[in-house]
């Protein structure tokens, strides 16, 4: 590769490393991003214990299931 190139790569990967950060860094100009709060809109607030009764059930009934299979002998189709 000849120096050119290299340079080039180089400048590339710089770049892409450095604009993120660039941009997470620089302050927000005011009436660029509109801000709002959306506390209560979520329908599943509060029930969040079902899901976890639910994940609780599925857990127990897949336990109870591979502690179920008692019989460890091979069958055969015939």
């Amino acid at each position: 590769m000849n120096l050119l190139t290299k340079a080039a790569v180089s400048l590339a990967a710089t770049s892409m490393i450095a604009a993120p950060v660039a941009a997470s860094a620089a302050p927000a100009v005011d009436g660029a991003r509109a801000t709002s709060t959306a506390s209560g809109q979520n329908s599943l607030e509060g029930s969040s214990w079902i899901i976890a009764v639910l994940a609780a059930a599925a857990i127990i009934g897949g336990i109870i299931i591979a502690a179920d299979n008692d019989s460890d002998t091979p069958t055969s189709p015939a």
